[in-house]
């Protein structure tokens, strides 16, 4: 039997429901009505059109200060913020489509179990069982501080709490039993009461008696997704993800993480066919060779002469403050002065490199798989990338947002990679996570 050799796609919507692009040559309307649903939903419906398995909404619920203890840089460049709350976003997009999956991020350190359950139960009744749940842990103290707390807990602490909070959520879930509802106007019963269980969860985080106050999910209960970088992170994704996001800039990490967190699931007990690992790509096109490739020196030069903008990125994710460094200093005279209790595997990532990579370099590097050429030229890059670390799939993320480079990805791309048969042409379920495991 040929193996399969399609690949997933999804879309990370790595502003959340906030600004995409302002100030671009290409922007629209995008700086005045960012908080309208109209660019939204023509975001989803061509993302279905060209038959994507989901788009993950990112959020945070902070004003980030980390870069030089100022919120400055970040308002002033519409970076992580403003921003809306990613369900209410979910709600809108669902509504427009009819197949594609929408994940919003909730975080297990900002929602209680019994609220975060009932909220994506929610959604994926709404739109016939295409909902998920993209689960993350909380990294930064400042989203603490909003929620009353000092600080976030430990980083290894707080997969503990995660693992907790997703059993009970999943219990949840499965409290209406499949065939609960029975709408029987003669016997006058709509929901047989002996199918709705109680939970009766008590955890050494959580506790909730259940049962969710809704119905049964549509496809069984709604998708997991989850990026998980660091050991302790791979082992989550591995014993809970349908889907797994991660950042690898070479076919070589790609099949590293992939073969790591399948033999996890392995060791769990699941069956590491369920999980669909996708990378991170961010891939430069051109109607020609050499206009991808300019495009691609354009977009590194910038980051070359602006630096503090990658470093406040970085400082988004780790709270750490890069602006009293020399960013043409060796790492190898900073490394072992940076640690966090935030997004560990990705400091790692960034400062991986070798003793005399400077700062700069660090904060103009790309972190992950980025092809260049023409669709075709790419299409045929993404082909030989994914034969090499196995699949299963692709997750975008381009930045400025606007129509036209959602249009040069899903009228321009995708249908070269439809032709060599690498993506799907129609949807094979109308779940989502009946999409994610057909191949």
């Amino acid at each position: 039997m040929t193996r399969d050799k399609r690949i997933h796609l999804a879309w990370f919507l790595g502003h959340g429901f906030g600004v995409s692009d302002w100030r671009s040559p290409w922007h629209g309307t995008g700086g005045h009505d960012w908080m309208r649903p109209d660019f939204h939903q023509d975001f989803a419906r061509s993302l279905e059109r060209a038959c994507f398995d989901y788009l993950i909404i990112e959020d945070s619920s902070f004003v980030c200060d980390a870069y030089g203890q100022s919120s400055e840089i970040y308002l002033s460049n519409a970076m992580t913020v403003p921003k809306h709350d990613p369900a209410v976003l979910a709600s809108v997009m669902l509504l427009a489509t009819r197949r594609l999956g929408i994940v919003p991020t909730l975080t297990v350190t900002e929602y209680p179990p019994f609220l975060l359950a009932r909220l994506v139960a929610t959604l994926d009744g709404l739109s016939a069982g295409r909902a998920g749940w993209n689960i993350v842990t909380g990294s930064s103290d400042r989203a603490a501080q909003n929620y009353g707390k000092d600080a976030q807990p430990p980083h290894d602490l707080r997969y503990d709490m995660a693992q907790e909070m997703t059993d009970l959520v999943k219990q949840l879930w499965g409290s209406w039993e499949p065939d609960s509802i029975r709408a029987d106007i003669a016997a006058g019963v709509f929901a047989e009461h002996t199918k709705v269980n109680p939970v009766d969860f008590s955890g050494t985080y959580f506790t909730s008696r259940g049962p969710l106050n809704t119905a049964p999910s549509p496809q069984g209960r709604p998708a997991l997704v989850q990026a998980g970088g660091s050991a302790r992170g791979r082992e989550f994704a591995a014993r809970n993800a349908d889907s797994v996001i991660a950042s690898a800039n070479t076919p070589e990490m790609m099949k590293e993480y992939r073969d790591d967190v399948r033999a996890r699931a392995a060791a769990a007990g699941r069956d590491p066919d369920e999980i669909k690992v996708l990378f991170l790509v961010t891939p430069y096109l051109g109607e020609t060779t050499a206009e991808a490739r300019d495009r691609k020196a354009r977009h590194d030069d910038e980051a070359w002469q602006h630096p503090e903008r990658g470093l406040a990125g970085m400082g988004f994710i780790t709270d750490i403050d890069f602006s009293g460094y020399d960013v043409d200093t060796p790492l190898g005279q900073l490394r072992t002065t940076f640690s966090t209790n935030g997004h560990q595997s990705s400091l790692a990532l960034r400062l991986g490199k070798g003793e005399q990579t400077t700062l700069r370099e660090v904060a103009a590097g790309g972190y992950a798989f980025e092809p260049v050429g023409t669709p075709a030229e790419v299409a045929d890059q993404v082909d030989a990338a994914m034969a090499e670390a196995g699949g299963d799939g692709l997750l975008f993320n381009v930045s400025p947002l606007n129509r036209r480079t959602i249009a040069e990805i899903t009228d321009g791309l995708v249908p070269e990679l439809q032709a060599r048969g690498l993506s799907r042409t129609r949807y094979d379920h109308p779940h989502l996570r009946g999409n994610l495991r057909a191949f």
